[in-house]
């Protein structure tokens, strides 16, 4: 009997192991099959990916606003990029009992983005960056995709400084291709884990280049930023010498813009290397002599930056007013997070987005100073014109419109303010004034929207 149940015992123990084996198989097949191109060592970096996200979301909080993360870590592709985020909402007045709004983040973020192309999904700090940052220090925000990521590495090494990155990656069939690049440039440098906050946008849309924008400022953690396309070197030590300014920092509190002039090569290929880049302004200037560089598109396109006015930043040593503002200027600037109107995001595709946002920033009041020791030079790469003269064509019949919506729109809000007799409106005045009708209807105000005294308007029923 002793013998018999043995036996028993090890044909049944055979049975389990061979059907353990075959299962194992199935699910390494299946895998294999689904996912060629995602190894073990992938999955396991995306599991890190999702921890590393829901511990960042859960330390955000503005106001009221605190994001939270409840997804547990797992191996699905699916639930790792698109895991449940949720946000609580605490009530100005609290009573009794549990007051907390729980909110879906994808339903709040799709208002937030709300003039933009829809549906867009937007995850803010996908990686949140390990270092600490002084809410006094300038936050680098620009806009990546994954042709981007060697440039975008080289600009965190040399800046060594907060960055706030949107990286947008197309739904499309290859998707997860591109996030394992992502998680692959974040286990590439050291420097990423410490300095960046990668914020990644997932839809359909190419060139959403000013929604992008808002989502690199609007999870930024410090008071200032810094708008910057990614293939411009800095190359100075701007971080230093703006600590060093005491009227570079006084403007920036007031709510000022900061100008960095930005220059280009005139051969391409003396603009590849940044390790070659000029340091100081001296050499900037002979460089300028010797005619191997130009402002940023000089040669092309003059508005674009030349309201910078070059002659005055060679001649001097002191921070000076932008007086010759253009509708088509559109230098690289640090900015005041609070209180900067945010870039329109009706501007999709290539031409006039970037000029359509510090035009409204200017128009809203604030003025333009030019740095005067710090500069850029671009990085020489290809330029896809056949992705950007169509853009440029509709963006700029769009533009047209914007402007004039613009002057009407903050001359009615500055007239209900009361400050269309004060500085604030200057920008305003001057850019708007060759509208047809703009100052006649500036006169008609008054009759259209016949305002109370305060004293009278405060016991208004």
């Amino acid at each position: 009997m002793a013998v018999a149940v043995s036996g028993n015992l090890c044909t049944c123990l055979f049975r389990y192991l061979v059907l353990a084996f075959l299962a194992f198989s199935v699910i390494f097949s299946t895998a294999s099959f689904l996912f060629p191109n995602i190894s073990s060592e992938d999955l396991r970096k995306n599991a890190a990916g999702l921890i590393q996200r829901g511990a960042g979301a859960a330390g955000v909080s503005t106001g009221a606003l605190s994001w939270i993360d409840n997804q547990s870590p797992t191996f699905e592709i699916d639930s790792i990029h698109y895991s449940n985020q949720k946000m609580t909402i605490q009530p100005v007045h609290q009573g009794e009992g549990n007051n907390e709004h729980v909110v879906d983040e994808d339903f709040y973020l799709s208002k937030v983005y709300s003039t933009a192309m829809q549906p867009s999904k937007v995850m803010p700090y996908y990686f949140k960056a390990e270092g600490v940052f002084d809410k006094e220090e300038v936050t680098i925000t620009t806009l990546i995709t994954e042709n981007r990521f060697g440039v975008f590495k080289k600009l965190v090494r040399n800046y060594r400084g907060p960055i706030s990155v949107s990286i947008w990656i197309r739904d499309d069939e290859y998707k997860d291709q591109h996030f394992t690049a992502l998680h692959e440039l974040y286990e590439s440098e050291p420097l990423l884990r410490q300095y960046v906050d990668f914020h990644v946008v997932v839809d359909r849309f190419d060139f959403q280049l000013n929604m992008w924008r808002n989502v690199a400022r609007l999870f930024a953690r410090t008071d200032y930023f810094m708008l910057l396309d990614v293939d411009f070197h800095i190359c100075t030590n701007l971080r230093q010498h703006l600590k060093e300014s005491p009227r570079a920092r006084e403007l920036l509190r007031q709510g000022s813009a900061l100008v960095l002039p930005a220059f280009e090569y005139t051969n391409e290929e003396d603009g590849v290397d940044s390790a070659t880049f000029p340091v100081i302004k001296g050499e900037v200037e002979k460089q300028v002599k010797d005619k191997k560089l130009i402002a940023f598109h000089a040669a092309k396109f003059v508005p674009g930056h030349g309201a910078s006015n070059y002659p005055k930043w060679y001649a001097t040593d002191e921070i000076y007013q932008v007086t010759e503002f253009n509708y088509k200027y559109e230098p690289y600037v640090i900015l005041k997070k609070e209180g900067t109107p945010w870039c329109d995001e009706r501007f999709v595709g290539y031409g006039a987005n970037k000029a359509a946002c510090l035009y409204e920033i200017y128009i809203s009041g604030i003025d333009y100073y030019v740095l005067p020791n710090d500069f850029l030079i671009h990085q020489s790469h290809a330029y896809p014109e056949s992705k950007r003269s169509g853009g440029r064509k509709l963006n700029a019949e769009l533009y047209a419109a914007f402007r004039d919506e613009l002057c009407f729109r903050y001359a009615k809000a500055m007239y209900f303010a009361n400050e269309l007799n004060t500085a604030k409106a200057r920008n305003m005045r001057t850019q708007c004034s060759s509208l047809k009708g703009f100052d006649a209807a500036l006169k008609a105000f008054p009759q259209m929207w016949k305002t109370l005294p305060p004293k009278d308007a405060a016991g208004a029923k």
